[in-house]
C-alpha cells in the first residue's frame, strides 16, 4: 500500500506541473501544432534519464526511484495526450503537422532521454 501511495501522490505532482507548464508553453505559440504536449514529452523524458542515472549512481531506494520516474515522471509525461493529439491531427487532415509532432515527438524524446542519463554519467 505505501508503494501505490508514492506513486500516486508522484503522478499527482507530475499530472499538476504538467498541466501548468503544458498550458504555459502553448499560450506562448499561435498554432494548431500541440507544442506544449511536445514540449513535455522531451522535458519529461530527460527527466526520466536522470533519475535513472542517479538511480545506478546513489544508493537510491527503489521506492525513490518508483516515487521519482513512476509516479512524478509518468504523471508528468504525456505521451497518452501525444496519442490522442497525433490521432486528431491525421483525422483532420493535417498530415504534414501529424508527421512534424510524431518524428519529433520520438526523436527528441529518446535523445533527451540520453542526454539525461550521460549527463549524470559525465559527473
Amino acid at each position: 500500500m505505501r508503494i501505490l501511495l508514492l506513486i500516486g501522490t508522484g503522478s499527482f505532482i507530475g499530472g499538476v506541473f504538467r498541466y501548468v507548464l503544458a498550458q504555459f508553453i502553448q499560450a506562448k505559440f499561435l498554432s494548431a501544432f500541440p507544442f506544449g504536449t511536445l514540449g513535455i514529452n522531451i522535458i519529461g523524458s530527460f527527466a526520466i534519464g536522470l533519475v535513472f542515472a542517479l538511480s545506478e549512481r546513489t544508493n537510491m531506494t527503489p521506492e525513490m526511484r518508483l516515487f521519482l520516474a513512476t509516479g512524478i515522471c509518468g504523471g508528468f509525461t504525456t505521451f497518452s495526450a501525444f496519442s490522442n493529439e497525433s490521432f486528431g491531427l491525421l483525422r483532420d487532415g493535417q498530415l504534414l503537422y501529424a508527421s512534424a509532432y510524431i518524428t519529433s515527438s520520438v526523436l527528441f524524446g529518446v535523445l533527451a532521454t540520453f542526454f539525461g542519463y550521460s549527463l549524470l554519467k559525465l559527473i
